[in-house]
């Protein structure tokens, strides 16, 4: 095959993930250098950049086979080649128009470059869920989406959650990344309902922001010029600096969520009280059998459910609670008032 006569076609690829103007340098050249820069997309994020640093752009149809003949044979000798600026969208049309360009030009083709002009950065993909969120919510959105709040939507976390762990624990992997999709769906969607508060708005920035300042605080052995020997001693550190954090707490077991499946309540207001070395409160009398295992522990739990169903009582109730009451004994024995 034979090329049309000085025909250069350079295809220079964009993300719209990107602050408009952050191309490449090479990017820049061509663009520069170019004899024409044409666009599909009279909308394009990068197109008031391009114009902005001089350089002209001709808004076209991608589509048109005759079009881009014209334009390709039409190339003055030494004038550059020619650049289209592509869409985030691949520009639909186009590559059908280069291939018919090819059969009614006899087998000639253009010389083609492609050039990518901009990449995405890692989690770069997060900006496309901010946006598919915004749009969700905004007038002319989805009904459903627009009627959600905060308290209507924690059921939805709840179950995202669990069946996130159903999948870690099962070792599914196809089904981990999607669960993993869901859950942060979760945080995206109420931080767009937050943005819409009138007096206590935050963003998804916001959000992001507290976690890095959170983690950059408690990992000093890494951002900071703290020294930590190990895990256990990074450990010991994060508790450090959280208890830190949390000194205006009155007692050992103040921020455990009430919301927490009751088992799971159970054994976090125990391990707070473990770990804090809280001896106020003696232990529930109860006989265990001898050389508690992982199993037993589970088929004894198992067992006091099955019974408390056959009794006709209600175990999460119950336990969360018995969970209560230990967490206001604990209470009163600091001295402090029952919650």
């Amino acid at each position: 095959m034979t090329n049309l006569p000085g025909a250069k076609l350079i295809l220079l690829t964009t993300t719209h993930r990107v602050a408009p103007g952050l191309l490449s340098w090479p990017a820049w050249e061509a663009l520069r250098s170019a004899g024409r820069v044409l666009a599909g997309d009279a909308a394009h994020p990068q197109l008031a950049a391009v114009r902005a640093a001089g350089v002209e752009v001709e808004v076209v149809v991608p589509g048109s086979a005759p079009t881009l003949a014209r334009l390709l044979t039409g190339q003055p000798a030494g004038s550059g080649p020619l650049v289209w600026l592509g869409s985030p969208d691949g520009d639909p049309g186009l590559t059908d128009a280069l291939a018919r360009l090819a059969v009614e030009h006899a087998g000639e083709v253009p010389e083609i470059e492609v050039l990518p002009g901009s990449y995405d950065l890692p989690g770069a993909r997060l900006l496309d869920l901010v946006s598919v969120m915004d749009r969700l919510r905004s007038p002319g959105g989805c009904p459903w989406d627009a009627e959600q709040t905060h308290a209507s939507l924690v059921k939805y976390l709840v179950e995202e959650s669990f069946e996130l762990v159903e999948a870690i624990e099962e070792g599914d992997r196809e089904t981990l990344r999607e669960e993993l999709g869901d859950v942060l769906l979760q945080v995206f969607f109420h931080s767009r309902i937050a943005e819409e508060h009138p007096t206590d708005a935050f963003s998804i920035d916001d959000v992001a922001g507290d976690i890095v300042e959170k983690l950059m605080y408690r990992h000093p052995h890494v951002f900071g010029d703290t020294e930590a020997e190990g895990a256990a001693e990074v450990e010991a550190n994060w508790e450090t600096l959280k208890a830190a954090e949390k000194s205006e707490r009155e007692s050992v077991l103040d921020g455990v969520p009430a919301g927490l499946p009751s088992l799971a309540y159970a054994a976090k207001l125990v391990s707070r009280v473990r770990r804090a070395g809280f001896t106020g409160v003696p232990d529930e009398p109860y006989e265990l059998p001898a050389g508690l295992t992982a199993e037993s522990a589970g088929r004894l739990l198992l067992a006091v459910a099955q019974r408390a169903h056959d009794a006709g009582v209600d175990v999460d109730a119950a336990l969360r609670a018995a969970a209560r009451g230990y967490r206001d004994a604990v209470r009163a024995a600091e001295g402090l008032k029952a919650e």
